[in-house]
């Protein structure tokens, strides 16, 4: 989105994922660098040159979600009346991620002597040159390294000037990367410049060729194509990536550009191609943590590739299983066995969690979260197996999935000690309420512990019974024997969980009931977050939540708890949650909508789009929250339409907001391709599922059942909410 002339309050940046740098010094954290600025143009009527934050008569930009493409519109008008319209549009294509082109018609009003420079401005100062690109015909890239060595980048672009046919002459210019046209401007005679920039990044550990001979032989092939038939293969792959993805909402039309503004950056940040990167809590959208990769990837993000876009899925845990070392060096340095992976993670998948940041008030304030925040080993077990479960990709889950869960359930077992009370506990961490360091028993983090430590048992009795010759190497390679197993069945079944029996309620960690309970209502509206508004030491002596965490927790272990649990937990935290995580209000959506307390849902829905829509956190400079986008999919397919995977099939729960007419929405489960519907009016619910392609599955509404062939729809309607599910006569 940056500008195409950079303002005094703009700063543009071209990020690669994957390309940090990690400044030398004590504390130093690796950050994403940018690399060249390939939008710049300066223009001048007359000589006088027209900057973007003078002289305007109109300007305006338009995301085009469909096509990827973004399009500005800029009019000029000069102090003798002159006028001129500039129409630009962009995309880095989703055909061939290497390139970016950008085209701008220039339209004048009457006849004036225009000129035009396009220049790509030099990259992050982080970045070392290696080779300067030449200028000629045919110019070679330019190549960078970073400062630490650990990664490479080479850029390459042609840029044309032309009208009527007519290629116009640039002015001699010895500077790579820099052109300039002169021309007299007519009225009846637009001219149309088009740019293709090629850009290629490897690091250290993949590099195999030089990227500039991959920039060159990018934009080679790209410059035979032309402009044209680039965007056009872009805007194909963008057709069928919305046919896979798209979620169509009538009678709500906020709710609909929220959630195609969250598909389009989902869409846009993923590469199945490159299992070496992951996806930063930003994306590649702003500056805001660095480019770090947290747990948002594999909780928020996960579900929306796994069912729409596997491929993009199995790259992102491919990044999660080429940094299992790391997350082992990491659990070893600590003083625990297995894997433990880091808080914030970059290219090496060392942790990179800051130790301390500069509070508003100047203090130094130690940041805990690299190592106490453990959650995040379980929740990348977790990802690794829904993907399976969803997907059925044998060969990821023998190959690289197995091994994450059980080096990350090894982790959970050296975690828990064995306490007097004949329980095991673990102390001392941090759940994903973080307003609480230091908690013992954080019931989101035990609960997933357990979980984790079933399903590493779960993993290794796949292995033996399906694949002994890998079972028999896992266990070779992680010295895995049999006490060690049963030491985590021990933990499992005795691991302490914070439920009480009586009340169901779970208690978020050891002594949380015992806080002081403060009514947030009477701070409403929130001027800034609870923890800034009462102060750090008073939020933590109180039931203040930060994020959703026991409601987290029900989230994503649904199936674990009985009704009346899920009901108390929710109606007891809900109101305890100040929200001063973006990755919040979604979950509140999604578990409210499955509660069926469907106004609560919808207003949970409406904060968290407008989190990036409305910037109501007021950082949304830094990027878009991509955890946020993938929660609001999941709080609309998981929520509203209560869509879950089951061991045969798919099952439903639709409830849609009163607002919502129609929901549709495409999945994917196994191979297969599922088109559901569900439309709702004052007299009737309907839902209706169709198999598009694959073989059958098994279909699930209500207390109906239904096996579903290829080709064919099942229709079930219900009067209202409190009814149950009937199959539609055929």
């Amino acid at each position: 989105g940056s500008l195409e002339q950079p303002t005094a309050a703009s700063q543009p940046r071209t990020y690669l994922a994957g390309l940090f740098d990690t400044p030398s010094g004590e504390h130093a954290i690796p950050a994403l660098v940018s690399g060249p600025d390939w939008l710049r143009l300066r223009v001048a009527m007359d000589g006088v040159p027209l900057p973007l934050d003078s002289m305007q008569a109109g300007y305006a930009r338009t995301l085009d979600y469909a096509r990827g493409t973004l399009i500005t519109e800029w009019r000029q008008e000069d102090t003798d009346g002159r006028r001129m319209r500039l129409r630009a549009l962009r995309f880095v294509s989703l055909a061939d991620r290497r390139l970016a082109v950008q085209a701008v018609r220039i339209e004048v009003a009457q006849p004036v002597w225009l000129a035009l420079e396009a220049s790509l401005e030099p990259p992050d100062d982080r970045l070392l040159a290696v080779r300067a690109a030449s200028v000629g015909a045919e110019p070679e890239p330019a190549t960078w390294r970073t400062a630490d060595g650990t990664g490479r980048l080479a850029a390459a672009s042609v840029a044309a000037l032309q009208t009527g046919g007519e290629t116009l002459p640039d002015d001699p210019c010895r500077e790579p990367f820099r052109h300039r046209w002169g021309w007299v401007a007519m009225p009846d005679r637009p001219v149309v410049f088009s740019r293709i920039v090629a850009m290629v990044r490897d690091t250290a550990d993949t590099a195999t060729t030089d990227p500039g001979d991959t920039a060159r032989a990018a934009l080679r092939r790209a410059r035979r194509r032309g402009p044209a038939r680039l965007l056009a293969a872009h805007a194909r792959a963008w057709a069928d990536r919305w046919t896979e993805s798209d979620i169509e909402v009538t009678g709500d039309d906020g709710a609909q550009a929220a959630l195609r503004f969250a598909i389009y950056h989902l869409v846009s940040a993923a590469n199945p191609d490159d299992p070496r990167v992951s996806i930063g809590a930003r994306a590649l959208t702003g500056d805001s943590y660095l480019g770090h990769v947290f747990w948002d990837t594999e909780i928020f993000l996960l579900p929306f590739y796994i069912f729409t876009w596997p491929d993009a899925a199995r790259a992102l845990l491919m990044y999660r299983h080429h940094t299992l070392p790391a997350a082992r060096a990491k659990a070893t340095r600590l003083g625990y066995r297995g894997a433990l992976y880091a808080w914030e993670s970059a290219h090496t998948g060392d942790e990179a969690t800051p130790p301390f940041v500069i509070g508003p008030d100047g203090q130094v304030v130690p940041v805990r979260c690299g190592t106490d925040e453990q959650h995040i080993s379980a929740d990348i077990a977790y990802a690794v197996w829904q993907y399976w479960q969803a997907t059925d990709d044998t060969a990821f889950l023998r190959d690289a999935g197995a091994e994450i869960v059980l080096e990350t359930a090894r982790f959970w077992s050296s975690r828990s000690d064995l306490e007097d009370d004949g329980r095991y506990h673990i102390r001392g961490v941090i759940g994903p309420d973080e307003y609480h360091e230091g908690v013992d028993d954080n019931a989101f983090t035990n609960g997933m512990a357990i979980w984790n430590l079933e399903r590493g048992l779960e993993v290794a009795a796949l292995l033996r019974d399906r694949w002994p010759e890998r079972w028999t190497a896992l266990q070779n390679q992680l010295a895995l024997a049999p006490d060690e197993l049963a030491r985590w069945r021990d933990v499992a079944d005795r691991l302490e969980t914070g439920a009480d029996a009586a009340s169901g309620l779970i208690e978020q960690f050891t002594g949380f009931f015992a806080l002081e309970s403060v009514d947030l209502r009477a701070f409403l509206p929130w001027t800034a977050a609870p923890d800034v508004v009462l102060g750090t030491e008073r939020t933590r002596r109180s039931q203040i939540v930060k994020q959703a965490d026991v409601v987290m927790l029900l989230a994503l272990l649904w199936d674990r708890f009985p009704p009346a649990v899920r009901e108390a937990n929710f109606r007891y935290y809900e109101p305890r949650t100040g929200h001063g995580s973006s990755l919040s209000p979604a979950i509140h959506a999604l578990v409210a909508a499955r509660l069926g307390d469907l106004p609560l849902a919808e207003r949970f829905f409406a904060q968290a789009a407008a989190i990036d829509l409305d910037d109501t956190m007021g950082n949304a400079g830094g990027g878009v929250h991509i955890g946020t986008l993938g929660g609001l999919w999941q709080a609309a397919v998981f929520g509203f339409a209560g869509l879950q995977s089951e061991p045969d099939g798919l099952r439903f729960d639709p409830h849609l907001p009163d607002r919502w007419d129609a929901l549709r929405f495409p999945v994917q489960w196994r191979g297969r391709h599922v088109r559901i519907e569900i439309q709702r009016t004052a007299a009737m619910r309907t839902a209706k599922m169709t198999l598009v392609r694959g073989t059958s599955l098994t279909v699930y509404l209500g207390t109906q059942i239904h096996r579903l062939a290829r080709g064919q729809s099942w229709t079930c309607r219900r009067e209202s909410e409190d009814q149950q599910w009937q199959e539609e006569s055929q």
